[in-house]
């Protein structure tokens, strides 16, 4: 069990939330502790917003729903070096503190994570019209699910899942899938989908209108869509210094759906690339 803090600030051009370990009430566990942090006012509820989290440990989990504040939860794990109860006769009667701030201007909310060596997973609720930027490096995946914004996602080791979105993507990450499932396209940009070790998976709905850039190294590429293939030509680098003169034949598989449109880049180096229609 735990205690819930909220915490509801006067309507200011900048809202900073600094949450201590003085905040903390339960422990769930040892090794797991779990904590409602704060909920976050925006200058303008109502209008469209944008969250920024940016992390080295831990996995983030993020939601729309009906209303106006970004509600943040996080469970922090505890270093196994730090869970010890003695060091050298001592016993210990503290920890360092949980270093996780929040800062709202203009509804643009940047949450801060500098707890290096504790993996810190979050769970978070937006206004379903939020844009994000999104990074994790190890010990998580980023999900995302039903928020309707521009998304750029950024995983080293883990998967990144987006369902029922909108707006233009970028998802990147080194070690696991990609899996994106838009409900609609809103506004069409450029988009990238990428990993290197994983699946590429991504469905449109079948009404799209894009130019496709494919690549996979050790995999293959599938697609659904009746999708106009463009032929691989070749590419001259001719360098007038040197005078040498090299000709290579792109892997990229490039085609057209619905006519063409933006440009849809989908690359992976050991996987399969899967271009799906809805």
């Amino acid at each position: 069990m735990y205690s819930s803090k909220k915490y509801k600030v006067m309507k200011k051009i900048r809202t900073i939330v600094v949450i201590a370990l003085a905040l903390f009430t339960g422990v769930l566990s040892a090794q797991d502790k779990e904590i409602d942090l704060f909920a976050i006012p925006l200058s303008n509820p109502g209008q469209a917003g944008k969250l920024e989290l940016d992390q080295i440990s831990g996995s983030i989990t993020v939601a729309g729903y009906e209303g106006k504040e970004v509600i943040v939860k996080v469970s922090v794990v505890e270093d196994g070096k730090s869970s010890s109860k003695e060091k050298n006769g001592m016993k210990r009667i503290g920890g360092s503190g949980l270093n996780i701030s929040a800062e709202e201007k203009n509804n643009v909310v940047r949450i801060n994570n500098e707890m290096w060596s504790k993996e810190a997973d979050f769970d978070i609720k937006v206004p379903y019209n939020f844009s994000l930027k999104l990074s994790t490096v190890n010990n998580g995946d980023i999900a995302v699910q039903g928020v309707s914004g521009d998304l750029e996602i950024s995983n080293v080791n883990g998967g990144i899942s987006l369902q029922n979105v909108e707006g233009a993507v970028t998802a990147n990450t080194t070690n696991g899938p990609v899996k994106v499932d838009f409900k609609s396209m809103g506004n069409m940009s450029d988009m990238a989908f990428s990993s290197f070790n994983g699946n590429v998976e991504v469905t449109f709905p079948n009404s799209i209108k894009a130019n496709v850039k494919a690549k996979s190294d050790m995999g293959d590429v599938y697609t659904d869509f009746d999708m106009a293939i463009s032929e691989n030509k070749p590419v001259v680098d001719k360098k007038q210094s040197s005078g040498s003169y090299k000709v290579k034949l792109e892997q990229w598989v490039k085609g057209k759906i619905n006519g063409g449109g933006p440009e849809f880049l989908f690359k992976t180096f050991n996987g399969d690339i899967m271009i799906k229609s809805k």
